[in-house]
């Protein structure tokens, strides 16, 4: 969960500067977004994995 929440977090602090962005037209703001959608990308990469993990275990148990 902690994963996630981070994720959360990251979309909420991309607001600002997905509005400068779009509506202001502020090229540096597009910068920051692509950095922090591969620090997010990142994070999901790690819960894909992390899942993975768990089905696996739980399948080991049943048997």
């Amino acid at each position: 969960m902690e994963k996630f929440n981070l994720i959360q977090q990251k979309l909420e602090e991309m607001k600002t500067d997905i509005e400068k962005f779009y509506t202001k037209e502020q090229n540096a703001a597009g910068s920051r977004l692509r950095k922090q959608l591969n620090e997010i990308r990142k994070v999901a990469a790690e819960i894909r994995k992390d899942i993975q993990n768990i089905k696996a275990e739980r399948k080991s148990k049943g048997k």
